[in-house]
């Protein structure tokens, strides 16, 4: 599929999906909600595809929601709008791939909510994060309050979203937002280092692994840990456990077929 807003390149099984309006700072439009999504899907059921890198063309990540789209909206367009972008977060959130934020320069908004949507974060040392809905009269619409919350604790999320402040790369690892730091020219190729390390596992049992602690994180624990036992179970079920621990004992390097 041809996008007019997002660049797409596939090589060792690994995924790079640009957003690709570096004259708006990568703003999210409708055009790039929508081909986002469509990425998304399509990407998921790509069999070539084991692992997905997001990043932004040119000096930014996503620099937010395209403000001029928001100018005039009712209370119902701007709840559908907020609606349509939890649909996106989610489809990211659930993907049976691992996804990865690149994060270069700004991610702020709505740009910040949709690295917070990836399994991890890898940034450059001048990205900057912040959740600035405040300043417009606003609240973050695409799960800033949630998973922001759910992952650095809700008295520092509160912090970031009732100042609108924008912080630096090492105080969000500091925070626990981002997982590394690397230097800019540094990050992409750090990125693609990590993707390729996971393509070489299982994919079955990647796919397992993410599910399991997706449907699990806001369970009480006797539950979550039901799930990871299904799972694990499941495990049993495909030649890629087989192989893994026959080459385990014959200390050879496994030779995994999942896709």
């Amino acid at each position: 599929m041809a996008y007019n807003t997002l660049l797409l390149e596939i090589a060792n099984s690994i995924a790079l999906l640009k957003v690709n309006r570096p004259q708006a700072l990568n703003a999210l439009n409708q055009e790039v909600l929508l081909e986002l999504l469509a990425a998304f899907q399509e990407l998921e059921k790509d069999v070539n595809v084991r692992a997905i890198i997001l990043t932004g063309e040119g000096k930014a990540f996503v620099a937010g929601a395209d403000i001029k789209e928001m100018l005039g909206l009712t209370p119902q367009e701007g709840r559908r709008f907020s609606k349509f972008g939890h649909t996106l977060m989610e489809t990211i959130e659930n993907i049976g791939k691992p996804v990865i934020a690149a994060v270069n320069g700004f991610a702020l908004g709505g740009g910040m909510e949709l690295a917070l949507a990836c399994d991890f974060i890898f940034a450059s040392d001048d990205a900057k994060f912040g959740q600035p809905e405040i300043n417009l009269g606003l609240i973050p619409g695409f799960g800033g309050t949630q998973r922001l919350a759910r992952l650095i604790g809700k008295s520092h999320a509160k912090e970031l979203i009732y100042t609108g402040q924008m912080i630096g790369a090492q105080e969000a690892k500091e925070l626990g937002i981002i997982n590394k730091v690397f230097p800019a020219e540094d990050l992409l190729a750090a990125a693609k280092k990590t993707a390729s390390t996971i393509v070489s596992k299982g994919a079955w049992a990647v796919r397992l692994a993410k599910s399991a602690v997706e449907a699990g994180f806001d369970l009480d624990l006797k539950t979550a840990c039901q799930i990871e036992s299904d799972s694990f179970g499941l495990c049993f079920s495909h030649s890629d456990q087989k192989e893994g621990i026959t080459a385990f004992i014959e200390k050879r390097k496994p030779a995994f077929t999942s896709t």
